[in-house]
């Protein structure tokens, strides 16, 4: 089993926010894949399901972002995934990463991210795959927190649609050809 967790906060007001975008591309995959995630464990939306092939089941933690951690560790917990490792696949964006360019990690620090810092704390570990996509704005900005939690415009959903095919394909190549593929492929 495989868990795929999109972070971000619940609530119809972030529904399109920048911080969000973990759980729009989870939407993406229930609908790509016809998983339901009305399922509640561990203070979160979850659904089981299978994609390239492979058990998955997805997350979208009900705990806000800057306590994700919870929800996570006790899945992890619950599955018995003692080293999360390739099991657990966390799905972020990334204020310092170029609107719309995508970063594929086997592990790393939480580079600023409450809700990675919220997970690496939980577990203990960083040893977990993560995929970031980009939020940076072309612009400087003076407040982060208040960008991040910003709706996009409606101008730029259409774009945003369009990254979250590109963060589903690379999630597939992922489960189908691994880490270190799917990172040669997508993070140039």
């Amino acid at each position: 089993m495989i868990l795929i967790v999109g972070l971000g906060n619940p609530g119809a007001e972030y529904e399109w926010s920048r911080h969000n975008l973990g759980f729009m591309l989870i939407d993406k995959l229930v609908a790509d894949n016809g998983i339901d995630v009305s399922r509640r464990e561990c203070q979160s939306r979850v659904g089981r399901g299978e994609i390239e092939g492979r058990a998955v089941k997805l997350v979208k933690p009900q705990t806000y972002m800057n306590l994700s951690g919870e929800a996570v560790a006790c899945l992890v917990h619950k599955h018995k995934l003692a080293e999360p490792g390739e099991n657990l696949i966390v799905i972020s964006d990334d204020l310092a990463l170029p609107f719309g360019k995508i970063r594929i990690r086997a592990r790393g620090s939480a580079g600023g991210h409450n809700g990675l810092k919220s997970i690496i704390g939980s577990l203990s570990t960083n040893e977990f795959t993560r995929l970031r996509i980009g939020i940076q704005p072309e612009h400087p900005i003076n407040d982060a927190k208040r960008f991040v939690l910003d709706n996009y415009p409606r101008a730029a959903r259409a774009e945003v649609a369009k990254i979250l095919d590109k963060s589903a394909e690379a999630l597939h190549a992922i489960l189908r050809d691994g880490v270190l593929k799917a990172m040669t492929e997508y993070n140039s």
